[in-house]
């Protein structure tokens, strides 16, 4: 499993994806289409939480995994106190669902302990507004650099607490406006070193990688290296 591969090392944070089945459970997948990611049929908001743990999580390549979908009660007793946690809401196609989705995690999350160090991430507004009114930290997820003015004026205005920026958008103006907004500015998923190291002088809050520990590794070794001379 990722999470205990995650979790054999120290680690500042943990992201994962939630989705909203049928019964109000959150369970952790990539994809609510459930076909893509698990042994079950259908979309998770249309499945019972019993439904979808009755299957089995499949591998990158499509083969079936000695793994079950996690929930997010599994995630939140599983997480190292002091570790950050963002939980991104996911929904196809469904903006209605998104903001019943990120209620939801608000809700979970209303008298627990992680409370304080859990964000809300997502590619939509609704939710991120919606998690924003709860009084939970939110982070919209960008992947256009279009009026970036005006979207830290809207994420000011809304109560953001950041911004998660894809990578290939990165600069210091974009990072400066952000800023200067009082947004957080974090990236998306980086796992090569080659595509990190050009983004440390920028500060971002945080990276996500889905191997962070053989990131961290690759990126010292790379630091390292002297520059070679033609």
């Amino acid at each position: 499993m990722a999470l205990d591969r995650a979790l054999q090392q120290p680690l500042e944070g943990l992201e994962t994806d939630c989705c909203l089945t049928a019964d109000g459970e959150l369970v952790l997948l990539h994809d609510p289409l459930l076909d893509l990611g698990t042994t079950v049929s259908g979309w998770a908001h249309q499945r019972t939480a019993v439904e979808i743990r009755a299957g089995w999580l499949r591998n990158r390549d499509g083969t079936v995994s000695d793994e079950r979908p996690l929930l997010l009660d599994e995630l939140l007793d599983l997480a190292p106190p002091g570790a950050t946690l963002q939980l991104e809401v996911k929904a196809h196609a469904d903006p209605a669902l998104a903001r019943r989705t990120a209620r939801a995690v608000c809700e979970r999350l209303r008298d627990h302990p992680a409370r304080e160090r859990t964000e809300v991430i997502s590619f939509w507004s609704g939710a991120c507004e919606l998690a924003a009114e709860l009084d939970v930290r939110a982070r919209l997820v960008i992947i256009a650099d279009y009026r970036i003015h005006a979207l830290a004026a809207w994420g000011r205005h809304v109560g953001l607490h950041g911004v998660c920026v894809e990578h290939f958008l990165l600069s210091r103006a974009l990072v400066a406006t952000l800023r200067a907004s009082g947004l957080s500015v974090t990236t998306g998923t980086i796992n090569h070193a080659a595509i990190l190291a050009p983004l440390l002088p920028l500060g971002l809050d945080a990276i996500t990688s889905d191997s962070p520990h053989e990131l961290r590794q690759a990126l010292s070794r790379s630091l390292q290296t002297p520059p070679l001379a033609a």
